[in-house]
């Protein structure tokens, strides 16, 4: 009988020792965010944070810096399991769902405190449209406010009708904003903006201080429109079924710290957005005020799309029912 129960345990430990380990359960998310940008180095910390938190359960692979494509082509990779996610602006996300691209709406916010406030109320709503659409929000960060850049001096809503405008492939909000100001857009993937104000395709763009040299934008523009135009928000999705194939504890992870990156970064952000503004002035690059019935012109152009938007159903009747109230609460209940 002692022969036999070492000899079991010896082939138990055997076949124990021939056996690997089950394999880490790998989450490749993708991202037009350069490497070395403050984006790229909170989610690396998340990913870290998860896979310390999983016992190596599970890992994060980042494919920064478009490698992976434009916002569509990801998009097909993740449907065919090649990614399982991906990061974009509120823009691109409204192709997976419209409601992601709400906070795109020109001229919505009228500074950073409604935004907070309107946020702190609508994210949650947010995520839970995109999670109909079958992918889950790990986590959406506040880029601040977008700016018109461009090679030209741009005074004006007439003198923005010369120009050759960028805005994002696939947004169509951006687009619809533009053509009712009367200008013919040209759509292009982000990551074709900076050859494309070097070739002279384009002229005008819009993005954040901060985003305007993580993009090395700043060594083409010379001009920006100190107009605050639309709240640029970063959002990361991933395909519902990595996310709920991974147990109840690590998926609770995995929401714990992206919550807890994509709060730091909110911070970061503002920071280098104030930090970026400066870098620019001091690199020559002018920044043009416009007078109040200029300014007015431009608020007129994000109300009259707004108008389209809800004609068109844009957004879900409750979302917008929620962002309505919530921005008129912020404006002590006028909107």
């Amino acid at each position: 009988m002692r022969f036999f129960n070492t000899f079991s345990l010896a082939v138990a430990l055997s076949f124990a020792a021939g056996c690997p380990a089950l394999a880490a359960t790998q989450i490749k998310i993708a991202t037009i965010a350069p490497d070395g940008t403050a984006w790229m180095r909170e989610m690396r910390a998340a990913g870290e944070a998860i896979k310390k938190s999983t016992d190596g359960r599970v890992e994060l692979k980042f494919y920064p810096g478009g490698v992976m494509g434009d916002a569509a082509t990801v998009l097909r990779k993740i449907k065919i399991g090649q990614l399982q996610g991906s990061a974009f602006t509120g823009g691109e996300a409204s192709i997976i769902t419209k409601d992601a691209g709400i906070y795109t709406v020109p001229f919505l916010f009228r500074s950073q405190d409604e935004v907070d406030r309107v946020r702190a109320k609508v994210d949650p709503l947010v995520k839970d449209a995109v999670r109909k659409t079958g992918f889950e929000l790990l986590g959406m960060s506040g880029g601040g406010f977008a700016y018109l850049m461009s090679t030209k001096d741009i005074k004006s809503r007439e003198d923005l009708k010369s120009a050759k405008v960028w805005v994002p492939q696939g947004d169509e909000i951006a687009e619809l904003t533009f053509r009712t100001a009367g200008v013919t857009p040209i759509p292009l993937p982000l990551s074709d903006v900076y050859t494309s104000l070097q070739t002279g395709l384009i002229d005008t763009a819009a993005n954040t201080d901060a985003g305007a040299i993580a993009f090395q934008w700043h060594t083409k523009i010379r001009h920006v429109v100190d107009m605050p135009a639309i709240y640029v928000v970063g959002e990361v999705l991933l395909d519902r079924k990595a996310f709920d194939g991974l147990s109840e504890a690590d998926r609770k992870v995995l929401n714990e710290e992206f919550d807890a990156g994509f709060a730091r970064l909110e911070k970061v952000n503002r920071a280098d957005n104030t930090s970026a503004r400066e870098a620019l002035k001091k690199q020559g690059i002018t920044f043009f005020t416009p007078e109040p019935a200029e300014h007015a012109k431009w608020e007129g152009v994000g109300a009259e799309t707004y108008k389209q938007l809800t004609a068109q159903h844009a957004f879900t009747p409750e979302l917008q029912k929620a962002l309505d109230a919530a921005l008129a609460e912020a404006r002590g209940g006028s909107k």
